[in-house]
């Protein structure tokens, strides 16, 4: 279908708008819960401007909220290769999928992984990075995009080895090296299951004491897993976006998460996603499924206008990208036009769009 024909949900600049630089958010809130907060109520049709710690008071009664329990891995790293010249490299498997071999000789262990490396000059295979004694990296196969096959050689735990050596892996439009506020604000306070280079950022907006309150309320916080990987930041580059090859994520999900929800939608209670990782990993799983079930696997599920959601009835969300896959997921809850609509509000109204900005209600 040309683009003259192609009905707008399914162009990709149909979601393209323009963002004043100032207001994508370069640091956290000064506290978490007091961030901003849009509410829309689809069937009002209304909007509300409020604080995200007052979320409890326009969340739908006995409702379930299900968080992504992932915790940012400082995956990227930056060492020396062996002609002297710098080099970043930041780990795309997640830790807990990287797949060990014994412990040799030399008091190595070896796992093959994919990472992105970037350096001044040609990757060639075969070329070795040393991050430390204890940790180096072999380029095995090159790929895509900067994307690679590696080797990994640690001694010790490699966790630990990261969390040593790693850096915070900040998104490419917060436009400053990380430092000691983003090892905790980064981070959701239920973070639990290392894996992720990218935070589930609408989690960010929580505390512990909102989490426990809401509880106390009367809601029911549920955990399920999902590794939010780099291409998440990735593009969309086709223009019919139903031509778009949509990255995989690692998902988890417990068979008492996965009944706990289905009596619940069974019962009419309200099932809200916090953030659209969330929403991937139950409406991934109920595709591969057929049902809501426990689950542990890849989905590579790409939700727009269209698409029909089978689980969730409400997401807590944050202010997307331009032209990404994850606005045109909002869009299949909210419509096209009125969610650019509505960002066009929050643009008037100095919201901060993105991973550190505010946060959206969608009801």
């Amino acid at each position: 279908m040309s683009s003259q024909n192609l009905p707008p949900d399914f162009q990709r600049q149909s979601y393209v708008f323009e963002l004043p630089q100032e207001r994508i958010a370069q640091f956290p809130a000064k506290e978490r819960q007091a961030s901003r907060l849009l509410v829309i109520d689809r069937a009002k049709k209304t909007l509300t401007h409020t604080s995200f710690s007052a979320i409890a008071n326009y969340l739908p009664k006995n409702a379930i909220l299900v968080a992504n329990n992932s915790k940012v891995v400082p995956a990227r790293l930056c060492g020396t290769r062996e002609t002297g010249g710098k080099f970043e490299f930041l780990l795309l498997t997640p830790l807990p999928l990287l797949e060990k071999s014994p412990i040799d000789q030399a008091g190595f262990a070896h796992c093959v992984c994919l990472g992105l490396v970037r350096q001044g000059g040609r990757v060639v295979p075969g070329q070795e990075l040393k991050i430390s004694e204890d940790l180096k990296i072999t380029i095995l196969e090159l790929g895509s995009f900067g994307k690679h096959r590696c080797k990994l050689s640690f001694r010790g735990d490699l966790e630990t080895l990261f969390t040593r050596f790693g850096k915070v892996p900040l998104p490419p439009y917060i436009k400053r090296e990380p430092d000691t506020v983003d090892l905790t604000r980064y981070q959701t306070v239920y973070a639990k299951e290392p894996g992720s280079v990218a935070a589930p950022t609408a989690g960010l907006h929580f505390t512990k004491e909102l989490q426990a309150s809401l509880v106390a309320l009367g809601f029911t916080w549920l955990e399920l897993t999902l590794f939010v990987g780099y291409g998440t930041f990735s593009p969309v580059r086709s223009n019919d976006i139903r031509e778009h090859t949509m990255h995989s994520e690692y998902i988890e999900i417990s068979a008492d998460v996965a009944q706990t929800i289905t009596l619940a939608k069974a019962q009419g209670r309200p099932i809200i996603a916090i953030g659209t990782t969330s929403v991937r990993a139950l409406e991934g799983a109920y595709k591969a499924c057929g049902r809501l079930e426990a689950f542990a696997g890849w989905t590579d599920i790409f939700l727009y206008p269209g698409k029909k959601v089978q689980v969730i009835d409400g997401l807590v969300t944050n202010f997307h990208l331009p032209g990404s896959s994850l606005i045109m997921l909002v869009a299949s809850l909210v419509g096209r036009q009125r969610l650019l609509e509505i960002y066009q509000e929050a643009i008037a109204k100095q919201y901060n769009f993105f991973s550190y900005g505010d946060a959206m209600l969608i009801l």
